[in-house]
């Protein structure tokens, strides 16, 4: 497959605006750390934002970044580090589930919406992107949000571009809002709880007054290895005083662990990536989302159906699942979950073969998929932008 690396916005214009006079169908990508993520989709050539590298603007005192679609991750990453910022929604890296190499950039980030733990406080990453640049599928450059937080009239083409897979069209530059990085993250961590008491817990911490940045349970099959985790962030003093707060307030916590440094880091970093699930890569992943309190009703509803495995991230409104790739990768028992219990699943890992065979989205209603394909036709109307990448003949 062809594989085309514009040099600037002008040059993806022309590349795009080429191919859908031709009709050729383009693939979308960064480094392409996530390329076997969603459906697989038949294209005739692929188009990466790697040349477009680099950060472009920076204002520590404004707290906001802007940097070109290509650019790697670790990149803003390290530069935000060096004034004490950071990434408020901690994004998640999908290379230990993928088992994929290279860097992943940061257009991708906000092309597919990646959060992590701290989603439960700071919001997603749609919610601190606040302007972008891209190339639709007519060739069209086109500017949307800027460089301050500001309500807008009409349609917010930012929060459109988050999450839509670059199915509506090529990144080449995106802004975010960045926080200050804490002084001190202290994790309190209870072990043996079953995961309705777990979820109880999380709930109650998350309905404190505390601020609390992650909120995780690891279940275990004997219980005993079962760990409950709710992490605090901030000032030191507020730190003490919200963890001695919240061991009074969990029945329990009063004897929980606390765990701070590089332990304390790594264990948020393979919650982050569900890194607990990854090992056995034969085995498919899935994503869903649900109502804190609903997910371990939705988890033990697969278990009664299919083999699987899971842990639970946001209090308890997400939950990671492991299931065999055997028959539809646990497609039918997981949709049945979520139609039972509310939420919607994505299918993040099995092979091409099933993603091509089962809704890798949830499924959307008739009404809602039409105004999809709405929205599609408007900025991609020669359907060449990651096509069936998401929806099939979409």
């Amino acid at each position: 497959m062809t594989l085309l690396t514009p040099r600037d916005e002008q040059d993806a214009s022309s590349i795009i605006l080429d191919a859908a006079a031709k009709g050729t169908l383009l693939s979308l990508s960064g480094n392409g750390t996530k390329a076997a993520m969603g459906r697989p989709n038949q294209t005739d050539a692929s188009i990466s934002s790697a040349a477009l590298s680099g950060v472009t603007l920076y204002e520590p005192a404004e707290l906001v970044i802007s940097a070109r679609s290509g650019t790697p991750v670790s990149e803003v990453v390290r530069t935000l580090a060096e004034k004490g910022q950071e990434l408020p929604f901690e994004p998640m890296d999908y290379r230990p589930l993928l088992g994929s190499r290279g860097e992943p950039t940061i257009g991708a980030v906000a092309a597919m919406n990646i959060s992590g733990p701290r989603r439960i406080m700071a919001g997603a990453a749609r919610d601190s992107l606040i302007g972008v640049r891209f190339v639709n599928g007519r060739g069209e450059a086109i500017k949307s949000g800027g460089r301050v937080m500001k309500n807008v009239t009409g349609l917010d083409l930012v929060k459109l571009m988050s999450g839509s897979w670059g199915t509506l069209g090529f990144l080449t530059e995106v802004t975010f809002k960045v926080l200050p990085k804490p002084e001190r993250m202290s994790t309190l961590l209870m072990r043996g709880l079953d995961d309705r008491a777990a979820i109880e817990a999380l709930s109650q911490a998350l309905g404190s007054p505390f601020d609390i940045t992650g909120a995780a349970h690891l279940p275990s099959p004997d219980r005993q290895g079962a760990r409950t985790l709710i992490r605090l962030e901030g000032f030191r003093l507020s730190v003490d005083y919200r963890l001695n707060e919240l061991r009074r307030l969990l029945p329990g916590f009063e004897a929980a662990d606390i765990l701070e440094g590089r332990g304390a880091d790594a264990l948020w970093q393979s919650v982050r990536d569900a890194a607990v699930l990854s090992g056995n890569g034969e085995r498919a992943i899935w994503r869903v989302s649900t109502a804190p309190t609903r997910g371990p009703d939705l988890a033990a509803h697969v278990a009664r159906a299919i083999d699987a495995q899971w842990f639970y991230d946001w209090g308890g409104g997400l939950v990671w699942i492991s299931t065999s790739v055997n028959g539809d990768a646990g497609a039918s028992a997981i949709r049945s979950a979520t139609l039972a219990f509310g939420g919607h699943a994505t299918l993040v890992r099995a092979p091409a073969e099933i993603r091509a065979q089962v809704d890798v989205f949830e499924p959307q209603a008739d009404p809602v998929m039409a105004l999809t394909r709405g929205i599609k036709a408007s900025f991609d109307p020669a359907g060449i932008l990651n096509p069936g990448r998401m929806y099939a003949g979409l």
